[in-house]
């Protein structure tokens, strides 16, 4: 009974939000590992509300700087917590809105074309004499660098290939050089590496959790924002069953408890 009642709840707060907001248009700051997830949210969430949903996609670092130097977003979804934890604690985040929509996860991934047993060897792979270029995204702004430098700081191999690193200014660009051939192995989120276009041309070894701190997202809606209630309707959608279903889909998990640590307002 409470679970029903708590899913008629939020589908009234998606409805209210929506109908205050309806036919406006929000600008959505999010993280790489987002790209096929977050364009089939915001697609269903256009035919259910009438509301549009332009995203742009990068490093949540970079858009964290940017937010905080007046960047005209409505919405941040964060491949870090701490940088929607840092704007809401800086001023920068409308109160009540911090939501911990997703926990990530990093995969191995090459082409098939690369002769290496990645299920045998696991994070030894790395070492193989057939990998001379390893993307990662850059560590010093994007969460899934930061991740993928963990789990071979963990595994006791990062010395060794180190000098074997190629950085991307983001996951998805870190994705794009080992799916061109431009690297043979990659450190990549899971939700890039089962999409379509990855899932059947090559190959992925799931990095156990505990070679790495966990990699927390989380939204906020943006205190400068002019459109709060489509952008707040936006984000109801994300945290309803049908949004997490979606956030499932593509390899996330939800957070623990399955409850946020911040409430849309």
């Amino acid at each position: 009974m409470r679970a029903a009642l708590k899913f008629v709840l939020v589908c009234l707060a998606i409805l209210l939000c929506s109908e205050r907001a309806r036919g406006q248009e929000i600008a959505v700051a999010a993280a790489a590992d987002l790209k096929f997830t977050m364009g089939e949210l915001a697609a269903d969430f256009e035919k259910q509300t009438g509301n549009k949903v332009n995203v742009t996609y990068g490093s949540s670092g970079n858009f964290f700087s940017q937010i905080q130097n007046g960047a005209p977003f409505d919405l941040f979804f964060s491949a870090d917590e701490e940088y929607a934890k840092k704007l809401e604690a800086g001023g920068l985040a409308e109160p009540g809105t911090l939501y911990n929509y997703a926990v990530g996860r990093i995969v191995i991934w090459m082409p098939q074309g690369v002769k290496v047993d990645l299920n045998a060897q696991g994070m030894n792979a790395l070492l193989d004499a057939a990998v001379q270029k390893i993307a990662i995204a850059n560590p010093a702004h994007a969460p899934y660098g930061r991740a993928a430098v963990a789990a071979m700081r963990k595994s006791g191999i990062y010395e060794k290939v180190e000098p074997k690193l190629v950085y991307g200014e983001n996951i998805s660009q870190a994705t794009q050089f080992v799916q061109s051939g431009n690297a043979q192995a990659g450190i990549i989120a899971l939700s890039l590496a089962i999409s379509p276009a990855m899932k059947d041309s090559g190959k992925m070894w799931l990095i156990p959790t505990e070679l790495h701190p966990p990699i927390e997202q989380a939204a906020v809606v943006v205190k400068s924002s002019q459109k709060k209630e489509a952008a707040k309707a936006f984000l109801e959608y994300v945290k309803s069953a049908a949004g997490k279903a979606v956030m499932e889909k593509y390899g996330f998990t939800t957070p623990p408890a399955g409850e946020a640590k911040g409430k849309a307002a």
